[in-house]
């Protein structure tokens, strides 16, 4: 089903008329019989919040959609569920019990080794690897925080900590909100008892990331504020790091508050994150974060979607070089693009922006929520054009709903 035919489910399940439902989240009867027979684009999610709070269902309940992750080389034959029996081990919760025998733990070296591999293939955007690798980085983590204590004990959990923010980000992008979050929250566990202020800061931000994914906007932005209010005694001598995750933070903050329709806070936290790109002075990747100037921009675009205006964010988004970014980064801008592009019915620039993005992050273009919604929604259009077809069928995705 779109999202318009879910919100119909739902209201009748409810039994709400569409003039009450409309009333309720301040829209028009009409505007809700065109959302409901797919003639308007629903495509703000601080509208779809408020239609879900009004049904009383879950954000996820209005827009996720399954998909099958493929089996590949890369992934092997054991891919989301295992990831999330890794992250459903009760180690997490009872270490106490969890006697390891005569497991032998694994050398720290070798796991900041797999998790700088295992983030270079996220930042890649090479999926199957992230879900065949993932799943054993977990466990060997767990592992490694039960056999070593001391600065090694705080080393294990500041890799368990970057080892959950993996999982989390990925499975964000998958569209198991829920799942990031249980992966988020177990990683920024992991990360206060690292005591390392980088490391707590940077699962803060995934954290948060992970309560916007799921609809809770006002949590993402109490947590984000107050990990970046966490790390600002220590910006008068900061280190890169530091001021990659600080940035970072504001950054989500300035989503969150997007997403809760709160304009004159997004720009404020944008100008926060500005002004420390400009204090780094370039683009980099410190802790992972691919923050500078770009990345900033980036988020423009995507703050001003979220905002509904529209024209800006292609004029900012459009012509912006991401070239210095990872290619998560430019994917994720491309798509951002798409979206903007295609509300303007501008549906072949949409398309070329998302062809381009496949050529260099196939995986994400695939499997990422937001242009599996972006390419379902062109379906649905008369006539489609044959290239939205082809790629349809490459992301396996169709008119009305998952391919499977």
């Amino acid at each position: 089903m779109t999202i318009g035919q879910r919100v119909a489910f739902y209201r009748r399940r409810r039994g709400l008329s569409q003039e009450v439902l409309a009333g309720l989240v301040g829209k028009t009867q009409e505007w809700l019989r065109k959302v409901e027979t797919n003639r308007a684009d629903l495509d703000r999610l601080s509208v779809i919040r408020a239609i879900a709070k009004a049904l009383d269902v879950s954000l996820g309940d209005l827009i996720g959609a399954p998909s099958l992750f493929e089996w590949s080389d890369d992934s092997g034959r054991e891919t989301i569920p295992a990831l999330r029996a890794a992250l459903h081990d009760y180690r997490h919760l009872a270490p106490a019990l969890a006697s390891t025998g005569d497991v032998e733990a694994p050398a720290l070296r070798e796991i900041e080794n797999d998790v700088a591999e295992i983030w270079t293939a996220y930042q890649h955007s090479r999926y199957g690897t992230l879900a065949r690798r993932l799943p054993y980085l977990i466990h060997d983590c767990l592992t490694a925080t039960e056999a070593y204590d001391g600065d090694d004990g705080r080393r294990a959990h500041a890799m368990t900590a970057y080892a959950h923010q993996l999982a989390a980000l990925f499975l964000t992008k998958l569209g198991e909100g829920d799942l990031a979050w249980t992966a988020a929250s177990r990683g920024l566990a992991a990360a206060n008892a690292s005591h390392d202020h980088v490391v707590i800061g940077s699962l803060s931000r995934s954290a948060a990331h992970s309560l916007v994914s799921i609809g809770e906007y006002a949590q993402a932005r109490s947590l984000a504020a107050t990990a970046a209010q966490f790390l600002e005694p220590r910006l008068t001598r900061p280190t890169p790091q530091l001021l990659s995750v600080y940035g970072s933070l504001h950054l989500v903050c300035a989503l969150a508050a997007a997403r809760d329709d709160d304009r004159a806070s997004a720009d404020t936290h944008i100008a926060e994150a500005d002004a420390a790109a400009h204090q780094l002075g370039a683009d980099g990747n410190h802790v992972w974060t691919a923050f500078g100037p770009t990345n900033v921009s980036i988020h423009k675009t995507t703050v001003a979607m979220e905002l509904g205006d529209v024209q800006r964010a292609i004029v900012i988004g459009a012509h912006l070089d991401t070239s210095t970014v990872p290619v998560e980064r430019q994917v994720r801008h491309a798509i951002e693009t798409a979206r903007a592009l295609a509300r303007w019915n501008r549906i072949d620039d949409a398309l070329a922006a998302l062809l381009n993005a496949e050529i260099i992050g196939a995986d994400q273009v695939r499997y990422h929520q937001l242009s599996r919604d972006l390419v379902r929604d062109i379906l649905t259009r008369p006539r489609p054009p044959r290239l939205a077809v082809e790629l349809s069928d490459r992301m396996g995705v169709r008119s009305g709903g998952p391919r499977w």
